[in-house]
Formats: structure tokens, sequence, C-alpha cells
């Protein structure tokens, strides 16, 4: 078996953010599509894990324990465990996929420290804001931190206002253009 020579590559890095139902996975996958090497990170994917384990949560979308994800990532991970225990997640899966990908998407961030210590452990990190119609969610979950985190942040490189009657494609497009 001939062993395997691992190069370090200087990846771009995409971090999507807005509220939930936005459109954030849905531009994560069409800019991955545009690449022939990418892949999609999430915070959320640990905790849709957890919730797989914990309360038996078959993944799907439509039955998604909203209520559960919101506290177990802030009240119990954030709060009683480690403020950035999934950000030191993520960070640790770029590392490693920054030796396979030239594209590392991250699709959900909630929170000012999700984006600020990704811009600061990695280069050529660039933020978009995604901005959606109204979602489906009660308003507890609504006014949930994890919905409010990132109201008044004015960090983003880019901001895409997906009102569902813009083409997507275009503004993606016009995004990685600049970005490549």
């Amino acid at each position: 078996m001939s062993r395997l020579e691992f190069v370090k590559r200087n990846p771009r890095i995409f971090v999507l953010c807005g509220k939930a139902q936005s459109g954030k996975s849905y531009i994560a996958c069409a800019m991955k599509e545009r690449f022939t090497s990418a892949i999609v990170l999430a915070y959320a994917s640990y905790l849709k894990e957890y919730a797989r384990n914990i309360i038996g949560w078959n993944g799907d979308e439509e039955s998604k324990p909203r209520d559960f994800l919101q506290q177990l990532g802030v009240e119990l991970i954030k709060e009683k465990i480690d403020d950035c225990f999934l950000i030191n997640r993520i960070i640790e899966d770029v590392k490693v996929y920054s030796y396979f990908f030239d594209v590392i998407i991250i699709s959900d961030a909630r929170f000012v420290e999700e984006i600020d210590c990704i811009r600061n452990n990695f280069d050529n990190v660039y933020v978009i804001g995604v901005c959606g119609t109204d979602n489906f969610l009660t308003d507890s979950q609504r006014s949930h931190v994890t919905e409010t985190a990132l109201s008044g942040y004015d960090g983003y490189d880019y901001i895409i206002d997906n009102d569902r009657n813009v083409d997507l494609g275009v503004i993606i497009d016009e995004i990685l253009e600049e970005c490549l």
C-alpha cells in the first residue's frame, strides 16, 4: 500500500450566517456545486448528532426538535460545558479538511464568535449574511439567542437578500467571482 502525501492547501472559507430557514443550507449547497473540491460543514451537525443519540430523533428536517437543539447548544454546551465547544470542533474540522479541499463552506454561523474565531484562525475567510423571508418558528424560538445574536452585526463581506424573488445563482456567481 502506498503512503499518502498530505499537502496543506490554503482553502477559501465561506461562512454563511442568518436566521432559521433563511436559505443558508440551500446557498451552501449551491456554492458547493460550483467547485470540484469543496465541502460543507455545519456547527449544528454536532448538535443534530447528539439529538439523534439522546432523544432518538431520526434526522428528518420536518420533525426537527428545534427547542431541544437550541437548549442543547446554548443552555448546556455553551453555558455549562464550554462556550467555544462547537467552534473548536469546526476549527479542528477545517484544519483536517484543509488538506483535501480548496473550498470549505460553513453553512450556519449564528454567533459573532463563530465568525471571529474562523477569521482569527484562517486566511481567505469570507462572511456572507443571508436574509430570508419569514420563517415558521414559534415566538419563543424566534426570540432565542440563536436567532438574535447576529442582529445588528455589520461585519459581513457580502449580504444576500434571499426574498425568494431573486436569482440566487447569479448572486452566488457574482460573490464567488469576486472572492476567487
